[in-house]
């Protein structure tokens, strides 16, 4: 985990209900004598990031469909973290200005790039009833002059339609669809549930999510694939492209695509929870002398 990471220590669970007392109701202790919650719960999933926002980012404000992705708070800040440290490495440290690919309806990357270091935020949303409730986030947060939201009304399109000509940012950022259908999805999370300990062929995602959410025609590889194309398309306007990948045999299709479509750099950033290890992938079509120039 980074350094800068607020959650490697674990959760203090007394501060935490403290903060945000309907946390208290989830919180227990466990047989080995360790304070916890029941992680294949929903709602107590969703009640611990409440929390976590509360305490360690300033967020008052975050309410959102049950249905909707609930966002792992220390996996989502790891990925902030990393992104600062691959911006410094580049020399680009002042008026950093991010692209939230698919904010979603907690708007969390902005949320903790705003409150971790002052960025500001293009959130794309194809979602409208998603886009609301970031909306209501942002505003309810005082963050409208750090954020603005963009609709993307075509599937077919991930930055196209979001990033226009004139547009100058320093990084894209985008958590892909994993799946390609329902089907696979709901394998995945009996196989999840049953890693928690839960032996049940009822599917229950303990961080929920909905249909846009979780699954993309062609999944992981078709998301991405179309991602490395439409960047192509807008080789000036962002410094470092990036996206978590969660499938390691992507990684290399991805490097020989971005090396057709003339990327000159590409990245691979290891993200390390436990013993969970997933990556963010990040490439740039920059010259070295547009690098230099980009501040």
């Amino acid at each position: 985990m980074h350094k800068n990471n607020k959650h490697s220590k674990g959760y203090d669970f007394d501060v935490l209900v403290k903060v945000f007392p309907k946390l208290e109701e989830f919180v227990f202790t466990n047989t080995y004598g360790n304070v916890t919650i029941d992680f294949a719960k929903p709602k107590a999933v969703k009640a611990l990031n409440t929390a976590l926002l509360k305490q360690h980012y300033r967020i008052d404000y975050w309410e959102f469909p049950d249905a909707n992705l609930c966002p792992p708070i220390p996996g989502r800040v790891e990925y902030i973290h990393l992104l600062n440290a691959l911006l410094k490495r580049s020399g680009v440290k002042e008026n950093i200005t991010v692209l939230d690919i698919g904010t979603g309806a907690t708007c969390i990357y902005p949320l903790l790039g705003q409150a971790e270091y002052g960025w500001n935020f293009i959130a794309s949303e194809i979602d409208t009833q998603a886009m609301k409730s970031a909306e209501k986030i942002i505003n309810k947060n005082k963050l409208s002059n750090s954020v603005t939201l963009r609709y993307q009304d075509n599937e077919q399109n991930i930055l196209t339609g979001i990033l226009k000509s004139q547009d100058k940012v320093s990084a894209a950022m985008c958590n892909p669809p994993f799946y390609k259908d329902e089907e696979e999805a709901n394998e995945k999370t009996l196989l999840k549930q049953k890693g928690l300990g839960k032996q049940t062929d009822k599917v229950v995602r303990n961080f929920s999510g909905t249909a846009k959410e979780l699954w993309y025609p062609g999944g992981e590889k078709a998301f991405v694939h179309n991602y490395l194309y439409q960047s192509s398309l807008l080789k000036t306007n962002c410094f470092w492209y990036t996206c978590l990948v969660s499938k390691t045999q992507h990684v290399l299709s991805m490097e020989s695509s971005l090396k057709k479509l003339g990327a000159t750099d590409f990245k691979i950033l290891q993200i390390s929870l436990g013993n969970k290890i997933s990556r963010v992938v990040a490439w740039t079509f920059l010259t070295e002398e547009q690098q230099k120039d980009w501040n």
